[in-house]
């Protein structure tokens, strides 16, 4: 009997051996080049992929549903590395300990708000807000507020808009925190609707914010529906030709997060 008991002991503590030897084969990442060759996770339908490819052209990668799932893949060792947005990877790892964002970019863009073409006075406005918030130290403060380096953001601020001068329509994704999402309280908020209601409040406005699928936000913007859009968007040549953008305001791009 006591033979017996040994055995399966032994098995356990081997088994218990096999599965720590398997966590324990992914390598120590600290730099982007040591990706090359490894497993990445990404979202499912989104150009992270071939961005990643761009640069890192020898990767493998596994899919996942969302930003998040693919993230904490990476944290239980199920992938090396995911790569997103990187402003998105920063949410996540400020929430999530024992993950960090590699420092060295896999693509560098550019994120603006985006009017109708000939749009270009609310265009005009939206950069004047922007710079008169860099200047004054407003912009400081929005970058602490929805950037903290562990935990949730902070609340959104009061913002009062008693605009005499009709409403500005904001299209939106609330899926892309920290920039655009919904709060405990059912509320949409985020650097780009802090944002939002800054330039509302320069143009004596009310401000009336329109969610909708990320995919739908440019048509509704041509189409009228909206008079500005902004959810994290990245400042391309070819949405260019459809579409005026702001002055960037975060320079962002595809980064990748590993296991610290």
């Amino acid at each position: 009997m006591a033979g017996k008991v040994f055995r399966i002991l032994l098995v356990v503590v081997f088994s218990s051996i096999v599965m720590l030897s398997g966590c324990s084969k992914r390598e120590k990442i600290t730099k982007l080049q040591q990706l090359d060759g490894k497993e990445i996770a990404v979202p499912t339908g989104t150009v992270a992929d071939k961005l990643v490819l761009s640069k890192l052209p020898n990767v493998k990668f596994k899919y996942f549903n969302s930003v998040m799932d693919a993230s904490l893949a990476v944290k239980s060792g199920k992938a090396d590395a995911a790569a997103y947005d990187e402003p998105i990877l920063k949410n996540i790892t400020a929430k999530n300990s024992g993950l960090v964002v590699l420092p060295e970019m896999i693509t560098t863009d550019n994120y603006g708000f985006a009017v109708h073409p000939e749009n270009q006075k609310l265009k005009r406005n939206i950069d004047l807000v922007v710079s008169e918030l860099k200047i004054n130290g407003g912009y400081d403060d929005m970058m602490r507020r929805w950037f903290p380096k562990t935990g949730n953001p902070a609340p959104m601020p009061s913002i009062s808009l008693n605009g005499t001068k009709g409403v500005l329509r904001l299209g939106t994704s609330s899926v892309t925190e920290p920039f655009s999402f919904v709060d405990a309280s059912g509320g949409i908020v985020g650097f780009d609707i802090e944002l939002a209601r800054y330039i509302a409040k320069k143009l004596d406005m009310k401000l009336e914010i329109v969610n909708m699928e990320f995919g739908a936000m440019i048509p509704a913007l041509i189409s009228g529906k909206v008079d500005m859009i902004a959810a994290c968007i990245t400042i391309t040549e070819e949405r260019s030709k459809k579409i005026l953008f702001s002055d960037p305001y975060y320079v962002g791009g595809i980064a990748a997060v590993v296991s610290e």
